[in-house]
Parts: structure tokens; C-alpha cells; sequence
């Protein structure tokens, strides 16, 4: 990682000391302490980048406790996993209702028909309505649950390339800056 990454990297990054004095922490404060949960290699990485999607798409709020709690059992990296849960914040909200909303439909193989159907079954005035509304939040959340699914998976299998491929690109770089430094050589 270059200096300019690391500039803007760091101070985006939640503080060991910062989470010690969290208030909403303080019973579990202790655990948060052990440096292996702050370490960055190539395994806890990739599963706190996981467990960030994972927590972000299962609850819209308060997602960076979930995953900081959950990045305790697995030994997770903390930083990485309350960094990704913004992926889902008051602005992508909408966006992701909606992306799940499709999601869950598309599972559920529920169309058109399908909610003519169901909304026939129930009795007509203001029940339908309230049905329509029941039916649309539980395909909702269906999908926020897949969507939590698949984005862990596909966030572990990507922070894992990504961890390769940076790692693979430092050590191929290494002899051509040990040249430059050492012209001797």
C-alpha cells in the first residue's frame, strides 16, 4: 500500500481506544482489545469483510455493533468488518430495499398473477391494502436475508483475491525496487 493509500485509508478506520471507550461496549470492552482482531492478514480480512455484508443487509440499524460482535467469535479483522457495513447507509437504503424487493421476488418466483391471486383471497376494503403491505415487507426482508447470504460470500471470496492479488503485486515489485535502490546488484 502506498503512503497516499494509507493517508487516506487511516483516519476513516474505527480506533482500538475508540471502541475500548464505547459506552454500549464497556461489558465486552476487554475483548475488543486483543491486537489479533486489528491485525490485517490474509485471513481475517477477508472474514471481516464477510461478516461487514453479512451484518449490513440483515439489519439496516446498528449493523457496525452486530458486526463488531460477531467479528469476536470468528476472529475477524473489527476494522474491516464496521468499515463495510457502510454499504448500507441512509442513502443506499432505498436503493437496497428495492435491489431485495426484486431479489425476493425473483426466489420466490412471485409475479404479477401471483399477487393478483393472493390479493383475491383476501377480503376486499382496507384489508386488501394492509395484505398488499404484508406480502411486499416479507418479500422485502426475504430478500435483505439472501442479499446478507450472498454478499458475505461473494465479500469473502473477493477480499480474499484482493488480498492475493495485492500481495502477489508487492512481492513481484520487491525486486525491481531493491534494483532501483541497490544499482549495484
Amino acid at each position: 500500500m502506498m503512503a497516499s493509500e494509507k493517508k487516506s485509508f487511516w483516519p476513516k478506520m474505527p480506533k482500538r481506544e475508540e471502541m475500548e471507550r464505547n459506552k454500549w461496549l464497556a461489558p465486552i470492552a476487554h475483548r475488543f482489545a486483543r491486537s489479533e482482531l486489528w491485525r490485517f492478514t490474509r485471513r481475517s480480512v477477508p472474514r471481516g469483510a464477510a461478516l461487514g455484508l453479512f451484518a449490513a443487509f440483515i439489519i439496516p440499524v446498528g449493523q457496525i455493533f452486530l458486526a463488531a460482535f460477531l467479528a469476536l467469535p470468528a476472529r475477524a479483522n473489527v476494522p474491516v468488518a464496521a468499515l463495510i457495513t457502510f454499504v448500507t447507509n441512509p442513502f443506499t437504503v432505498p436503493f437496497w430495499a428495492w435491489v431485495a424487493n426484486k431479489v425476493g421476488r425473483f426466489v420466490l418466483k412471485i409475479d404479477a398473477a401471483t399477487v393478483g391471486a393472493a390479493n383475491a383471497e383476501i377480503a376486499s376494503g382496507r384489508w386488501q391494502e394492509f395484505g398488499w403491505f404484508l406480502e411486499t415487507a416479507g418479500v422485502t426482508a426475504f430478500g435483505f436475508f439472501v442479499l446478507a447470504i450472498v454478499t458475505a460470500a461473494i465479500g469473502y471470496l473477493g477480499a480474499g483475491f484482493l488480498w492475493r492479488y495485492l500481495v502477489a503485486r508487492k512481492w513481484t515489485r520487491r525486486p525491481a525496487r531493491r534494483k532501483m535502490l541497490n544499482p549495484a546488484e
